[in-house]
């Protein structure tokens, strides 16, 4: 499936011929290289690595200097892998643009959802609170998590307060609104996750999901 790396850019909106107003998200998609070809013969598996975004030689370790050098291409700060469709054929070297990617087809796009910080059990498990009234002292407290003599402790796994956010989240069969060839730019329909420039992954629609 025909991958491109992008960075979210912000949202905005844009309006379709009828006059209605379309809230977009702004991706600046690529463009990307193909930085190696990898065959069952000599990896085990058939994928294509693609690269994306220039970084300094010097801070790239010797393994993966020669890893570039060796591909003919500069050294990259984000490497993807994508199984190649039956057909389709990569060189190494190829460079991969959001021109390709059609028009008004689906897209699901992986990010990395906003870090939130530490958070009570409310508002990362939407718990509901306690009573406001008659001396409660138990508004936003996440409770009981024991069960008294037995077993006696906290089993692993209960909803309590902690880390929220920062996970790798997929938002499936997003349409791609507009593509902005000249500026690499994908304008996709809704929001996607992620912070403003941070890193996406962008990929066709998997056949046979729910639409």
């Amino acid at each position: 499936m025909k991958t491109i790396l992008g960075k979210k850019m912000g949202m905005t909106q844009i309006f379709d011929e009828n006059g209605n107003v379309i809230p977009v998200t702004v991706i600046e998609a690529g463009p990307e290289v193909v930085t190696q070809v990898k065959t069952v013969e000599t990896d085990g598996y058939n994928a294509v690595q693609v690269g994306f975004e220039d970084q300094k030689p010097q801070r790239v370790n010797k393994p993966m200097t020669g890893h570039f050098e060796k591909a003919g291409v500069a050294p990259k700060k984000h490497l993807a892998e994508f199984i190649p469709e039956e057909g389709d054929t990569y060189e190494v070297g190829q460079v991969i643009t959001a021109a390709e990617f059609e028009v008004g087809s689906k897209l699901d796009i992986t990010g990395t959802s906003k870090g939130k910080g530490t958070q009570g059990n409310i508002k990362r498990h939407h718990h509901r609170r306690g009573p406001m009234t008659h001396g409660s002292k138990h508004k936003r407290l996440p409770g009981g998590l024991a069960a008294a003599t037995y077993p006696s402790r906290v089993f692993k796994g209960n909803e309590a307060p902690g880390r929220t956010g920062r996970d790798t989240v997929t938002v499936q069969n997003v349409v791609l609104v507009k593509v902005i060839e000249d500026r690499n730019l994908m304008l996709v329909k809704g929001a996607v996750p992620g912070n403003k420039g941070g890193l996406v992954r962008v990929q066709y629609a998997v056949k046979g999901q729910n639409k």
